[in-house]
């Protein structure tokens, strides 16, 4: 698995919309790997972090949630939960496997990389029953890191 310091890879895959997504992590950007939509820890997560998008946007980073589901759960998963930042589908664990995550029964772990200026800058484990305040915390973090005295 990727851990700080490591460059990021560059990334591509379909969202929630079915357009073509390249990521290059030259900007400040979260990437949240999750199991499956529409499962309790999952929702939670998303929709957390669709919750914070603002503050996130407004410090000038870019958040994407990543799982194996394809295109068209992503879809139903973002219109059912009000999801607007992109969903990337993974399907055949290309994604996860450029992270370093497994990919087992079609799932990957949850995991959390916040990447900038071409390189991982922390990882997040956020292994847990209940995953709520993450978002938070991630949020919290990188606002210390890329805003100065903010």
């Amino acid at each position: 698995m990727l851990k700080g310091g490591d460059p990021a890879p560059a990334v591509t895959a379909r969202n929630q919309h079915g357009e073509t997504v390249s990521l290059d992590f030259d900007d400040p950007t979260v990437v949240f790997f999750y199991p499956k939509d529409f499962t309790g820890g999952c929702t939670i997560e998303a929709t957390e972090f669709q919750a914070a998008l603002p503050e996130f946007r407004e410090v000038g980073i870019g958040v994407y949630g990543v799982s194996m589901d394809g295109v068209e759960s992503h879809a139903e998963f973002a219109d059912e939960e009000g999801i607007i930042f992109d969903l990337l589908a993974d399907p055949d664990g290309d994604l996860a496997d450029a992270f370093g995550l497994a990919t087992d029964d079609g799932h990957t772990d949850r995991r959390t990389f916040v990447v900038a200026d071409g390189e991982v800058v922390a990882v997040y484990d956020p292994e847990l029953a209940d995953p709520s305040g993450h978002a938070r915390e991630v949020l919290r973090d990188t606002r210390n890191e890329f805003v100065r005295g903010g």
